[in-house]
């Protein structure tokens, strides 16, 4: 009996012995990530920016947020333009380098809440692959119609389309962006059928919507701003969640009866999933900082957007639903990529 109780005792002096070294490996195995985050940044930081340099607002917003952002980390934030498959190889590039901080994704809405519903594959995911930072700004969104259309806003527009199903048409920059699915989000929302025509330009739109050759187009404010004031087009509602600060006389479609109709392009920050959370503390509360300057919000608005600022949680919920929304939209229309 004495035995057996001293056999005991040297299985519990061992098993706390065996437990107390697994916590003693896993306390140091810790050291090396808390002190990497503690230290951050030691090196350039690189915002991959997943177009062309220069292609869009996306990326001269881009570059001005690497240089505001580089006096508050303390280290020089380099601009890194990597474009392809419609913004998607940006972002695999992030989703698939080290998990450190020194890669930020410029995450837009395109590649990052439309694109998972329109590729089968698109090499990561956004959401389980990405870490959210912060988001940034949005580019509120309208839709002008060629004056020849005989309506003057939104509940006009919709009674056109029910009695004339299939005889409106639209132009949009390509299958899948943001311009086609705006118009697609309405007609999912209000049950309407209306033409798509693609373009390859924003601009090659512009021309034609002002010829009568398509009758609407969804596209940022600054777009059309011009032809607004100039009677060429007319803006029958804001697409965003309330007026914009860019057209505040504008009524949005919302206000104007059709209900969950939201749409932006917007920017965000991303880094590679597994990044230590005090990285990303760190990332978003420089940020943060970056947007609360007093010429932050004025320099947006001359880009045609918006500052919203949402934290790490906020613009992960944001995101999901992004997905969920233009998936629905995407299955409706059934939108392949180009």
């Amino acid at each position: 009996m004495v035995q057996l109780m001293t056999g005991e005792t040297n299985m519990v002096r061992n098993f706390f012995a065996i437990g107390a070294g697994i916590i003693g490996v896993a306390a140091a195995s810790a050291l090396p990530t808390a002190a990497l985050a503690q230290a951050y940044p030691t090196k350039p930081i690189h915002l991959v920016i997943p177009f062309v340099a220069g292609a869009s607002s996306n990326d001269i917003i881009g570059r001005v947020l690497a240089q505001k952002l580089t006096p508050l980390l303390g280290q020089q934030v380099v601009v890194d333009n990597k474009p392809g498959v419609a913004g998607n190889l940006g972002g695999e590039f992030v989703a698939k380098s080290a998990p450190d901080g020194y890669n930020v994704l410029l995450g837009i809405n395109g590649p990052m809440a439309i694109s998972p519903s329109v590729y089968s594959d698109m090499g990561y995911d956004t959401v389980k692959d990405l870490a959210p930072v912060a988001l940034v700004a949005k580019v509120p969104y309208m839709i002008t119609i060629n004056p020849s259309v005989p309506v003057k806003n939104v509940k006009e527009l919709i009674a056109l389309a029910k009695a004339r199903p299939g005889q409106l048409n639209y132009g949009s920059t390509g299958s899948g962006g943001t311009p086609q699915l705006c118009i697609e989000l309405m007609k999912y929302l209000a049950g309407v059928d209306i033409v798509h025509v693609p373009y390859k330009g924003g601009a090659l739109v512009v021309t034609d919507l002002l010829g009568g050759q398509v009758q609407m187009y969804c596209s940022g404010f600054s777009a059309m701003m011009p032809q607004i004031k100039a009677g060429k087009v007319r803006a029958l509602g804001s697409a965003a969640l309330k007026r914009s600060e860019l057209m505040p006389e504008l009524a949005t479609f919302i206000e104007q009866g059709l209900p969950d109709f939201e749409v932006s392009s917007w920017i965000g920050l991303n880094v590679a999933a597994r990044t230590p959370q005090p990285i990303i503390k760190r990332l978003y509360d420089d940020t943060a900082k970056m947007m609360a300057a007093p010429d932050m919000k004025a320099y947006l608005l001359s880009q045609g957007a918006e500052p919203a600022l949402m934290n790490p949680e906020e613009y992960g919920a944001y995101l999901k639903s992004e997905i969920a929304k233009w998936g629905k939209v995407v299955k409706a229309a059934n939108i392949k990529p180009e």
